[in-house]
């Protein structure tokens, strides 16, 4: 069985993750200002870890072979 929180997103994938999840916080302060923003949190720290459970599970891993061996 795989570990659970293994590094498996590269470098582009987490900077778009970040991202991605403080655009979506925003939207809790500036804009509509709907709780759905919240949601972001995900994103953001699944960027900041490195590691996504959904592609633990799928087997996936966008880390560039030289990311790979780094590790």
């Amino acid at each position: 069985m795989p570990k659970l929180f293994t590094r498996n997103e590269g470098t582009v994938d987490r900077a778009l993750r970040v991202i991605v999840g403080l655009g979506l916080i925003s939207l809790v302060f500036v804009g509509p200002k709907t709780m759905w923003g919240w949601i972001g949190i995900i994103p953001l720290v699944t960027g900041f870890t490195g590691s996504c459970l959904a592609y633990n599970l799928f087997g996936w891993d966008t880390r560039s072979p030289k990311e790979k061996t780094g590790n």
